[in-house]
């Protein structure tokens, strides 16, 4: 089987083909993957990396001057998604549940309480969302919470665009929540 060369099929996708998209991403999705194992970014992870290089190059479709040169391109962006999530890992501080022993058992009521009230508020704000965002979030945060490829199947949508879609969504929850 003769496969298209990349340069139609960006030209296509860029276009709005949908077919030329699922195409690059069917046949680059492999590369991403195996380029943030190689990383040590993996699961869900590689998921958001996953979702971040296809929206860099879904915003950057007609701006790829050379597109023979495509598979360099995506192991480049997703070279620096990985190196930039981990970096931002870095900043995050690890709590031990053990330090905060006292702290919990003095406050026990009132974290209690709180986290009701901070449960019922989200979920005020999740009914506030389109049918399709409470939809989606339902899908990732639900029990069991559901992969990117079932998600997709599911809502009919390219995995490439659930990560994208899931932070929209959760900074629009975010300055509603703040708001109220």
């Amino acid at each position: 089987m003769h496969r298209k060369s990349p340069a139609p099929l960006l030209r296509d996708a860029a276009l709005g083909l949908d077919s030329a998209w699922l195409e690059i991403v069917d046949r680059y999705a492999p590369l991403v993957f195996a380029v943030c194992r190689r990383i040590g970014v993996r699961d869900a992870d590689a998921e958001d990396v996953s979702s971040s290089v296809w929206l860099r190059l879904m915003t950057n479709l007609d701006r790829i001057r050379e597109p023979e040169a495509l598979p360099g391109w995506l192991r480049t962006v997703t070279q620096r998604e990985c190196l930039r999530l981990l970096r931002s890992r870095q900043r995050e501080i690890p709590t031990d549940p053990a330090l905060f022993h006292d702290v919990v058992a003095e406050s026990e009521f009132d974290a209690g309480l709180i986290g009701r009230e901070l449960r019922d508020a989200v979920r005020d704000v999740v009914a506030t969302l389109p049918g399709r965002d409470r939809r989606l979030l339902s899908l990732l945060f639900g029990t069991p919470a559901k992969s990117y490829r079932e998600i997709s199947a599911i809502l009919d949508i390219p995995i490439g665009s659930i990560g994208p879609t899931r932070a929209r969504c959760l900074a629009k929850a975010r300055r509603t929540l703040a708001a109220a």
